[in-house]
């Protein structure tokens, strides 16, 4: 008896059946670009291997003018189909089905020949798209056929057309976008033809024992976006004109709301697809923030949908099903929704992977053969670069020890997931600690490892971590000066007016601390997210956007950020959440100094200089994020062991930059070192 019967049943599609109902949705990986077809095709075929019932390929563009960047991957000539042929063969011989994606960008192409309904320019795009004639418009068409038709040459077991997220097609649907008035602008009638003519064209070109996903746009979230009618209409009709799916898509790119960013409650939007169940005859997916098996479980039983589709979850862990399938949900590696090494790679056009799990994407790359010989291994520290150093080096068949000087494990973890927005950090720290308990890594908590505790040991780590930074400012020593560490553990309660010193990322975490009263927990609560960013009722509320906008809780206090740096805060923050911090820190009335000169801390406040005048905070409470440094009292060791035999990692390494991202991966290649 399975703890998962919804998302293990199998669902018949009629000319095949899928052994569950885990969809792996796509993702931009950008391994297709490299050109290196044997490690694209290793990609997916660990995802098979691990139990995902049907994977989605990264976007492929049908031609030039519609890809998202030029020399994006695409399905436009021969040695493309040559090139996907290697991919498919590779996931079929995991026992696995895969799909390819078929996006044109439309006016999101980040190229001067973009085109689109109208000349419109996106806001996350510096070209204006040129306006299609109708001789342009079957060419699009026409080309999005075609590449259907090479995917099927290639081995893909059916395509995925991307009618959402405010790509062309979607582009085409609403008034936002699509100011024509010809035959395809106007009613929605003429709106939704473009994407209908390319589903029937699509459904023509491959057949009928294939699979055609439609991925629908079920709430916009950006003005003038579709109504629910519309989205039931336009679902009715791509069922008719051949659809084997309606997959869910939630949200333009440009949209100002979060969609899949760890403060986003999981499930958020679940609702939303469930009110398309009923309306349509073919299996309907639901999407966004489901990131372990008893999410999906949920939100299949309650009828939200017919298949779930988890994307960077398989990043996280490939393995996501069959642990599952297994009973071992608990080692499941999570998904934390952090974007650093997912969409941050990819909006920063480099290769994808996963904080969690290094490995994504370079499984030929990061190969972890069993070790030629086992030998005796130390790990100093118990954050996360020293849990990944521990956890490596025993699967690998090294005989690990682990020192940490505090009871628990985590490091700054442990102070990451106090934050309002980042509870998915406390799953990653269980998931640490249930892979220690199954390992053979013997574990010292409370035992700070001292210099005459490690020479016995063949190989030594120090992962050790880092502290708080001292800044210098006078007047730091005074009470109501505290760094963020003591804030963030609880040892000192916050203050009613606060200065927090330090716009980098520990800067904006305390901040958004201080900004929630306790209990205020909105990644926890479904209506109150959607209450803070003005999600509204797509029934009611065209687009999704609720009437009189984002309406979030105050702040219990009034709090002042300073920074030194003029221009903008949070410049070091994730490409695709920076945003999403300012915003909420604003809206919750947090104000932002920039460009200021600290001149001390005093009873009366914070004393600093702006633009020559001297100024005085008066603040209760300063908090001092300004930094850290490295905790590297073994550093030393380096030095007197024999050479190559002591590694420094993470913030013992350097402090400068440094995140959990950047630590785990260090220390992974260092456990496949030894």
């Amino acid at each position: 008896m399975t703890a998962y019967p919804h998302l293990l049943r199998p669902l018949d599609l009629g000319h095949v059946t899928l052994p569950n109902r885990a969809l792996m949705g796509s993702m931009h990986t950008g391994l297709e670009e490299t050109g290196d077809w044997a490690r694209v095709g290793t990609f997916y075929a660990a995802r098979a291997e691990g139990g995902a019932a049907l994977m989605v390929t990264g976007g492929l563009a049908p031609n030039p003018e519609g890809a998202v960047l030029p020399g994006a991957a695409g399905l436009m000539s021969a040695e493309d189909v040559a090139h996907h042929r290697q991919v498919t063969e590779r996931v079929h011989g995991a026992g696995g089905l895969i799909a390819a994606q078929i996006l044109h960008a439309g006016r999101y192409a980040y190229s001067p020949d973009a085109v689109a309904p109208s000349a419109i320019r996106s806001p996350i795009s510096p070209h204006r798209p040129r306006e299609l004639d109708e001789a342009g418009i079957e060419k699009q068409v026409a080309d999005i056929a075609a590449a259907a038709a090479r995917a099927r040459e290639a081995g893909y077991d059916g395509v995925e057309i991307m009618g959402s997220e405010g790509y062309f097609l979607n582009q085409f649907l609403v008034r936002h976008t699509n100011r024509r008035e010809d035959g395809w602008g106007g009613s929605y009638e003429n709106r939704m033809r473009l994407p209908l003519d390319v589903v029937r064209r699509v459904r023509w070109a491959v057949g009928p024992d294939f699979i055609v996903i439609f991925r629908l746009s079920m709430i916009d979230l950006v003005p003038d976006g579709s109504s629910w009618d519309e989205v039931v209409t336009l679902a009715r009709a791509a069922e008719a004109a051949g659809a084997s799916i309606l997959n869910t898509g939630i949200g333009w790119h440009e949209a100002r709301i979060p969609t899949i960013a760890t403060s986003v409650p999981r499930r958020a939007f679940a609702w939303v697809t469930k009110r398309l169940m009923g309306e349509v005859g073919i299996p309907v997916v639901t999407s966004n923030r489901i990131n372990t098996p008893e999410i999906a479980e949920e939100v299949l039983a309650e009828g939200c949908a017919d298949m779930v589709s988890m994307a960077r979850p398989f990043l996280a862990d490939p393995d996501f099903v069959a642990k599952a399938a297994r009973g071992e949900a608990r080692r499941i590696a999570p998904c934390i929704a952090c974007n650093q090494a997912c969409l941050d790679h990819t909006f920063s056009m480099k290769l994808t992977s996963c904080l969690v799990n290094p490995r994504a994407c370079h499984e030929t790359v990061l190969a972890a053969p069993p070790a030629a010989a086992a030998k005796t291994v130390a790990v100093v520290g118990a954050g996360p670069a020293g849990l990944a150093a521990a956890l490596e080096a025993d699967r690998r068949g090294h005989a690990v020890t682990l020192f940490e000087a505090e009871p628990e494990i985590g490091g700054q973890l442990r102070l990451a997931a106090r934050i309002p927005g980042k509870e998915e950090f406390r799953g990653l720290l269980d998931w640490y600690a249930t892979e220690l308990a199954a390992s053979g890594v013997a574990l010292r908590l409370g035992r700070s490892a001292a210099e005459e505790d490690l020479p016995e040991f063949d190989e030594l780590v120090i992962a050790t971590g880092v502290r708080p930074r001292d800044p210098g400012i006078p007047g730091t020593g005074l009470p109501q000066a505290v760094d963020y560490a003591e804030l963030l553990s609880g040892a000192v309660e916050p203050g009613q007016r606060v200065a927090v010193i330090g716009g980098g990322g520990i800067g904006f975490d305390v901040a958004e601390f201080l900004a929630h009263a306790p209990g205020d927990r909105p990644s926890q609560d479904p209506e109150a997210w959607r209450r803070e960013w003005g999600v509204g009722d797509p029934l009611q509320d065209r687009g999704g956007l609720r009437p009189g906008g984002a309406q979030p809780a105050p702040a219990p206090r009034e709090i002042t950020m300073f920074q030194r740096r003029p221009g903008k805060f949070g410049a070091t923050l994730g490409k695709t959440t920076g945003w999403i911090h300012r915003s909420s820190l604003r809206a919750r009335g947090v104000k932002m100094e920039a460009g200021v000169e600290y001149l001390g801390i005093s009873p009366e406040g914070l004393r600093y200089a702006k633009s020559g005048e001297v100024r005085t905070y008066p603040a209760d409470q300063i908090v001092v994020c300004a930094g850290q440094d490295p905790v590297d009292s073994l550093a030393r060791l380096a030095e007197i062991r024999p050479e190559g035999r002591t590694h420094l990692v993470g913030g013992a390494l350097s402090a400068k930059g440094i995140d959990a991202k950047r630590a785990i991966l260090q220390a992974v290649r260092v456990a496949l070192k030894i």
